[in-house]
């Protein structure tokens, strides 16, 4: 019975192809809306989300102020944080602008960083050459440098720049590696950068305070507590004045990331689901229409035998099958608008199993919802009023 609905279904769709084309164009284009903004949404997620845990989930980013009493950490305030459970590891940073020299060459407006050997532990693909920061040149404040892809090229031409000399702020250093070249769109270029231990780095800046810590988490289950335990020593060293630093838990970040972009796409697929129901609303007119014109075939149907039931499964299942149909070019075009748009701007193309599920499901229950009333006034139609319009 079920197969037979099926194909009387299929017959009936196909004997007016024109009508259900235009009949099945709204579901194609709110399938198609929904699937395209979901999945450009979940790209776009994606790839926000990828580049912040690139930048380390397992990290809270401690930024300091500085109160008229107190103006930045001092290493013991270091010392205290590092101290604490579930901590791994602690990252100054100390930033300034300086100028290098090589054999007569100089370079202006180049980036100076501070770091410990803690940095490139936890930062993957930080050097093309040579070695890191290691914790004896941070405990002798040794002159040594990295130095950027840029300064490289320009200052020891057709020389290995790693063993030789450079001059920082005109304090002669010895390059023992090279930064990794960072592309034009990276958002910390280090292309013109030379990085020192930031111990050495203090002197030469002139700062007798540690303004800015990254602090690696064991656990990162554990990073909102962690973060709290950061606040008090953070709260006591400035005694008891929270203004005077700022602290950046980046897994609360990813957290806030993914409800905000879960929010934007129920938004979205909301308004675009409004189409749906105006495709529905045609689906239902079609049937309708479609019933008064089978009005004799339903009547001889019933006089043949046909029970009610049989009549309105007929009916939902053509409703049905022609949202299906519908469903699936919507969902097609829906993909391929998806992946022009990410390639196009540049993010990951995320086409999930669910959304998949949920162009069906869509599909489907728009075709029963509106297939419904149709379906249920050709089951009720008397037999022989029907046969009347014969």
């Amino acid at each position: 019975m079920l197969k037979e609905s099926i194909k009387m279904a299929l017959e009936n769709i196909i004997s007016n192809k024109m009508r259900s084309f235009l009949t099945m164009l709204g579901i194609i284009i709110g399938v198609g809306s929904v699937i395209a903004l979901i999945t450009i949404v979940s790209g776009a997620t994606s790839t926000v989300t990828d580049q912040v845990a690139s930048m380390g989930a397992n990290t809270v980013t401690i930024q300091v102020q500085g109160t008229p009493l107190k103006q930045g950490l001092t290493q013991g305030d270091v010392t205290k944080i590092s101290e604490l459970s579930n901590i791994e590891g602690i990252a100054p940073t100390i930033s300034g602008q300086t100028t290098v020299a090589f054999d007569g060459k100089t370079m202006d407006e180049i980036s100076l960083q501070g770091k410990n050997d803690v940095y490139f532990q936890n930062t993957e693909d930080v050097i093309s050459a040579g070695r890191i920061i290691n914790p004896v040149d941070t405990e002798n404040k040794s002159r040594v440098a990295l130095i950027g892809n840029d300064i490289a090229n320009e200052l020891y031409v057709g020389k290995n720049p790693i063993g030789q000399e450079i001059k920082i702020g005109g304090i002669t250093y010895q390059v023992i590696g090279i930064l990794q070249e960072s592309d034009s769109f990276a958002q910390a270029d280090t292309n013109k950068a030379v990085m020192i231990p930031y111990t050495t780095a203090m002197g030469v800046v002139g700062a007798k305070y540690i303004n800015s810590l990254t602090v690696y988490i064991a656990d990162e289950a554990l990073a909102d507590t962690t973060t709290r335990q950061i606040e008090g020593v953070l709260t006591k060293a400035f005694n008891g004045d929270d203004d005077g630093y700022s602290i950046v838990n980046m897994q609360s970040i990813l957290e806030t990331i993914a409800e905000m972009t879960s929010i934007l796409s129920m938004m979205l697929g909301g308004i675009a689901s409004i189409s749906l129901v105006v495709g529905g609303i045609g689906i239902m007119n079609m049937m309708l229409v479609s019933v008064t014109e089978r009005t004799s075939e339903i009547g001889l149907r019933k006089a043949l035998g046909a029970e009610p039931k049989q009549i309105q499964l007929q009916f939902l299942i053509e409703s049905v099958v022609l949202c299906l149909i519908g469903g699936i070019i919507g969902f097609g075009l829906g993909v391929i608008l998806a992946w022009v748009v990410a390639n196009l701007i540049g993010t990951s193309f995320a086409l999930t199993a669910s959304t998949v599920l949920l162009a069906i499901g869509f599909s489907a229950a728009i075709g029963v919802v509106f297939g419904f009333m149709p379906a249920r006034k050709a089951s009720r139609l008397n037999p022989i009023d029907a046969l009347r319009s014969i």
